[in-house]
């Protein structure tokens, strides 16, 4: 992520391939994501303007997340250039001209002021506005009724993800697929782009079903090709729900990436070999996100909030996360770490400092009795950090605690929904 001042001074010189996207980001959801890769793939260069919490609550209500957590998201996202604190809600030519950027990118929607006009308004005029297509059906709006209501319609049953999935590959010889499952493997495959949209060339996705073709330890079943670990780099297991993929997942990724780079100096292993000043070596990431029904199971009320389809896309997105096993189990055994498709058994497997009920066993116990094949701990723990207490129930705890702001938040939003779908992009 490139260092630099705000606003740059001098002023970057405007360049075709240099695109703005502008949003509160309130939620690292995979609309966002869907709007970020979009706006990538039509240039080289992207900047992210990030609205102030002040902006936010005057034009349209209550942030749930800080600024500073936001800004977090957006830089963690894989298509991300460079995140801009404090854009202007109501988007500025002169912004756009600092940072050398010749458009700015927007979802098919009409997004609106506290008065009630164009926030692109300006752009436009100028022929400086360019429109992507909006990700249907999620919204921080959307995300925050289900809170507010505790519905669990949005859940899925376990395999049925898998299920779709498999039916739109032509290698599973499955029956034809639905118009659902063609658009979630179209998701899948694009959020498994590289850093710059391009498809194939990203993570590997995988979804792990126990009970495949009579195999008593399950199978890693394809999904989506992609890169897999290079020789020489270390391969790391994380797993968890990660649901509304929060300050608190972005940065656990964040320090294990961190923690074996450092490591990988340590030992001499440089990202260009012979040369320590490219840095350690980066470890190739392996993300298990668990199922509905497990998280459910031990989480309980309406948990998770998103669903695996959901969850799964904004592990994605992420630029910690080298490949992503759907419907991971609860308990990473040995037996299912020896059939992870990247080479078996991980060098180490990374969780943060969760603390378990007595009630409750400790998943990771088995693996904190074994030693990896260079005699080191398998199993590390990452310390706790600034955003360790951030996940789904603090995040709902925060909507809860000020109820009656997101109600009349979500009053406004439908209020101006309708207006703005009386105007025209």
């Amino acid at each position: 992520m490139d260092p630099i001042q705000h606003p740059p001074n001098p002023p970057i010189p405007i360049q075709e391939d240099r695109i703005w996207i502008d949003g509160c980001f309130d939620f690292a959801h995979h609309g966002h994501a869907g709007a970020i890769l979009q706006a990538k793939q039509l240039g080289k260069y992207l900047v992210v303007g990030v609205h102030s919490d002040e902006d936010i609550f005057e034009n349209k209500g209550p942030t749930v997340m800080t600024l500073k957590e936001r800004i977090a998201a957006v830089q963690a996202c894989k298509w991300t250039n460079l995140p801009v604190p404090n854009a202007p809600y109501v988007t500025e030519p002169e912004w756009l001209d600092l940072y050398g950027c010749k458009y700015v990118v927007h979802g098919d929607d009409i997004t609106t002021d506290s008065s009630g006009e164009d926030c692109y308004r300006l752009v436009k005029s100028q022929g400086r506005f360019k429109i992507v297509a909006r990700t249907p059906g999620i919204s921080t709006t959307d995300l925050v009724g289900r809170m507010l209501l505790c519905t669990k319609q949005h859940h899925m049953q376990p395999f049925a993800l898998q299920t779709n999935l498999l039916s739109a590959l032509p290698s599973y010889n499955r029956p034809t697929p639905t118009s659902e499952a063609e658009y979630q493997l179209d998701r899948i495959r694009a959020y498994a782009s590289d850093e710059f949209g391009s498809p194939g060339k990203g993570s590997t996705v995988f979804s792990y079903d126990p009970n495949f073709g009579g195999n008593p330890v399950g199978t890693c079943l394809k999904i989506v090709d992609g890169q897999m670990p290079h020789l020489g780099q270390r391969v790391v297991y994380v797993d968890g729900g990660f649901d509304l993929f929060s300050s608190g997942h972005i940065e656990f990724l964040k320090l294990v990436v961190r923690t074996e780079t450092n490591k990988a100096a340590d030992r001499g292993e440089y990202q260009v070999d012979g040369d320590p000043s490219s840095g350690g070596r980066k470890p190739y990431v392996v993300a298990g996100v668990h199922d509905d029904k497990t998280i459910n199971k031990f989480k309980g009320l309406n948990y998770p909030i998103m669903n695996l389809f959901e969850r799964a896309l904004c592990v994605l997105q992420c630029r910690f996360v080298s490949s992503v096993i759907l419907s991971s189990p609860f308990v990473p055994t040995l037996s299912f770490l020896a059939t992870l498709p990247t080479g078996g058994i991980p060098h180490t497997v990374y969780h943060g400092p969760t603390k378990f009920m007595a009630s409750e066993a400790d998943p990771y116990a088995e693996l904190k009795k074994v030693q990896n094949a260079f005699g080191e701990p398998l199993f590390r723990e990452i310390p706790e950090h600034e955003w360790s207490g951030v996940n789904a129930g603090e995040i709902v705890g925060r909507i809860v605690r000020q109820r009656a702001l997101y109600e009349e938040r979500q009053r406004r939003k439908e209020g101006k929904a309708e207006k703005e779908g009386n105007m025209t992009t």
